[in-house]
């Protein structure tokens, strides 16, 4: 049977940001990479087409798809980006006669209310059991109905199955199938320069209950690969696809230092000379877990800063004392390793002072090299959508068209009597005030190029002369200190 996985491109929206979105986020589809494995491994004939990374036009994408002439589609989506797949499975269902299948976080979260009559199949939470089953089925036209964590049609009516078993052994799994991908295009910048990079995963789950996440597809339990599983995989990446960098998706880098300390130990000891980045818990670095990650190859990382304001904090659920960025950026610092502290505004509690308060905290901290400001989205299936419904903590949803929910240049909540205009003007603020301190320029250029350097200076410029001196000044910029 031929299978045909696809990733869309999903940049085309974001305007000025598509430069960066595409210097960092462009990662390798890496659920549909599993997929495939465990397609290939039961004898179909699988492409992936990643449509982002190859700048692939909707009707590109239709003519390959109709090329290769598959029994069956399979889509993935996030929440701003299912537009975007309902685009491509509708151009698809015009021009080939396959069923189309859809999985991701989107669709295991609002579930029948987004199974649109352009999709045949949805995927409900982890699909690498019930995947197998489907296509075992699919291909012998069974009934589906034993077949756990799907939607499909019958008779007219929507049918969905039980909920899909987690993966407690993820060491079970195959190795995501990157032969299907064009390696050599997954190019990211470093402070070593550019380097040919993969995703990785070591754990899935998160414990913890920030506002603004979702577990809906993971879950809160935490499972652990083997490290000797781990360094394996980054060996054949190295061998096979002259793979050097890796960006670790687990939730929580450090969450288990038992867990982390023996893969850096055994990249170590292997000599295996690559690098990686990974993002973390301030409180859950210490001097040997990152001198230890340090030696391995660590050489970006990031922390959940989002706000400096105690009462904003405790509404989002950042159990993470403010003392703990202090020590954690100093560490990183001392042992030369790139670090970028993330920041939400609009969340909560938000007001013009408490976002002041922490642009100060961000703008006066010279261990800060890198920062980033994004607007709260209130993705479904978060404790934030629901809030945002109630209309708590002065919250009011302005709009569910989800195109429009993304992190820069949009917003789609009013937070007390910040307006989704004022919002996104004290975003571009917060990147002038911070990006303007010289020490900051570096780091800057080496993630998003000089190209990117450019953008950024050129919003910076603007800001300045658009007259917003009412939220930033001289001083505030440290231009004057």
């Amino acid at each position: 049977m031929k299978v045909m996985l696809i990733y869309p491109q999903w940049t085309g929206g974001y305007g000025i940001f598509a430069h960066f979105a595409n210097k960092s986020s462009s990662w390798p589809p890496l659920n549909l990479a599993y997929l495939a494995s465990t397609a290939e491994q039961q004898g179909h004939d699988v492409r992936i087409i990643d449509g982002q990374i190859e700048r692939r036009t909707l009707s590109e994408i239709v003519e390959e798809t109709r090329s290769f002439g598959p029994d069956l589609i399979g889509l993935t989506a996030t929440t701003p980006f299912f537009h975007v797949a309902e685009e491509t499975a509708n151009a698809l269902k015009n021009n080939i006669d396959a069923p189309i299948a859809l999985g991701g976080h989107h669709i295991t979260v609002l579930g029948q209310k987004t199974f649109g009559s352009v999709f045949d199949y949805g995927f409900i939470g982890e699909a690498d059991r019930s995947w197998p089953l489907f296509l075992d089925s699919f291909e012998k036209r069974e009934n589906m109905a034993e077949v756990k964590g799907i939607l499909y049609r019958e008779d007219g009516k929507i049918i969905s199955t039980k909920k899909a078993d987690y993966v407690r052994d993820i060491d079970s799994l195959p190795l995501p199938a990157r032969n299907l991908l064009k390696a050599d295009r997954y190019i990211i910048g470093t402070s070593q320069g550019k380097k040919r990079f993969t995703s990785i995963m070591t754990t899935r789950g998160c414990p913890y209950k920030c506002i603004f996440c979702s577990t809906d597809v993971f879950g809160r339990s935490v499972r652990r690969r083997s490290p000797r599983k781990v360094v394996d995989e980054m060996r054949e990446c190295k061998e096979n696809y002259g793979i050097d960098h890796f960006i670790i998706l687990d939730d929580t880098l450090t969450l288990n230092k038992k867990h982390i300390l023996e893969i850096c130990g055994l990249i170590k000891d292997e000599n295996l000379n690559i690098t990686f980045e990974g993002s973390t818990r301030a409180n859950l670095v210490d001097e040997e877990s990152m001198s230890s990650m340090a030696h391995a190859g660590l050489i970006r990382i990031s922390y959940g800063l989002e706000s400096v304001d105690g009462e904003v904090r405790k509404i989002m659920k950042k159990e993470v004392p403010i003392e703990a960025y202090e020590i954690a950026n100093k560490l990183s610092n001392k042992y030369g390793i790139e670090t970028l502290n993330s920041c939400i505004i609009g969340m909560p509690g938000d007001t013009r002072e408490t976002v002041r308060k922490t642009l100060a905290y961000l703008r006066k901290s010279k261990e800060i090299k890198q920062a980033n400001i994004s607007i709260a989205v209130p993705y479904p299936g978060t404790e934030l959508y629901e809030m945002a419904k109630r209309r708590e903590h002065g919250l009011e949803l302005l709009s569910e068209d989800f195109s429009r929910y993304r992190r820069y240049n949009s917003a789609v909540m009013k937070v007390g009597d910040l307006s989704p205009d004022e919002l996104l003007k004290m975003q571009n603020d917060a990147f002038a005030s911070i990006y303007l301190a010289p020490w900051r320029w570096g780091p800057m250029i080496r993630k998003s190029g000089f190209f990117g350097a450019t953008l950024t200076f050129s919003r910076l410029i603007k800001s300045l002369i658009g007259g917003n001196a009412d939220f930033i000044t001289a001083r505030q910029l440290g231009i004057s200190d």
